[in-house]
């Protein structure tokens, strides 16, 4: 693709190499990078094989494509904080793009069960919708209540499926092929890397007290707290750490596709390369 090419081809190794030299350089260059990334993996969702797909992507596809759409919709949002020097919103962002990578590499890399299971498992509130219907709620007499339940019952229609075909998906509590994120995230990446990224997103108490510690308060020096009303400023300990989970996912997907050639792993190639250079000189050069 001439749109890869003509994006990768403006990093020269002088430019690197001027833009590495300082903590401004590497903060700025890697904005510019950050954009980047998020335009290829655009494109990447744009691909197909016109023969395998003359049209769209069948049902047996569309979950991963959906999930990779997540991705970088989420990561332009980054990229737009990242600029507005916001970390604080950064990292709600961080979860759910983690998460996406994470289970489209895990569809990715298993068989069409595993693919119908996903599907299946979205359906648990949905279900619940129709048990409330079935009891009676009064919610679904007003205008609102039967919006909601005419797109569940589209959803359900659209795929074949009715309130009865979920015993499996019961009996798993809902988790894929009974699995916790835990588990999935474990076989995908490494159970060692879960504590310190995915799992300080991802606490017991949603909205936790640590949470507010690092973000909304300002501990005083007799042990009592004030309200810090100012964001804390990004920097690419905020953005890089996440592209360790996210180029792979495309990877597959341009293989899976029938579209990966040369020219698509190479410069997946450069942005894992890149990125992780991005990092050492940042280590390097950050005393804080």
């Amino acid at each position: 693709m001439k749109e890869l090419q003509a994006i990768t081809e403006k990093y020269t190794q002088e430019h690197i190499g001027q833009c590495f030299s300082s903590l401004e350089g590497v903060n700025a260059f890697a904005l510019t990078f950050y954009k980047d990334v998020a335009e290829i993996y655009d494109c990447l969702t744009r691909l197909k094989h016109i023969e395998r797909n003359p049209f769209g992507f069948s049902i047996d596809d569309a979950p991963v494509l959906g999930l990779l759409v997540r991705v970088w919709k989420l990561l332009k949002e980054v990229i737009k904080y990242y600029e507005q020097d916001n970390a604080e919103v950064i990292a709600l962002l961080e979860r759910p793009i983690i998460e996406a990578s994470t289970i489209a590499t895990y569809l990715l890399t298993s068989g069409p069960d595993v693919m119908l299971d996903y599907r299946k498992c979205s359906y648990k509130d949905r279900l619940r919708i129709l048990r409330d219907l079935e009891g009676g709620s009064a919610f679904f007499s007003t205008k609102a209540g039967k919006r909601l339940l005419e797109s569940v019952r589209e959803k359900l229609d659209a795929e074949g499926f009715d309130k009865n075909d979920f015993n499996q998906q019961k009996k798993n509590r809902w988790r894929l092929q009974g699995k916790s994120f835990y588990d999935i995230f474990s076989e995908i990446e490494h159970s060692d890397l879960y504590a310190c990224t995915y799992g300080m997103m991802s606490e017991s108490i949603h909205g936790s007290w640590n949470e507010s510690l690092d973000w909304c308060l300002v501990p005083q020096a007799d042990g009592t707290y004030l309200a810090n009303p100012f964001s804390y400023p990004a920097d690419i300990r905020f953005v890089t750490p996440l592209l360790r989970f996210t180029t792979r996912p495309y990877r597959l997907w341009c293989e899976r596709i029938n579209v990966y050639d040369e020219n698509i792993g190479s410069t997946l190639d450069w942005i894992e390369r890149v990125n992780a250079r991005l990092f050492h000189a940042f280590d390097e050069l950050f005393d804080g």
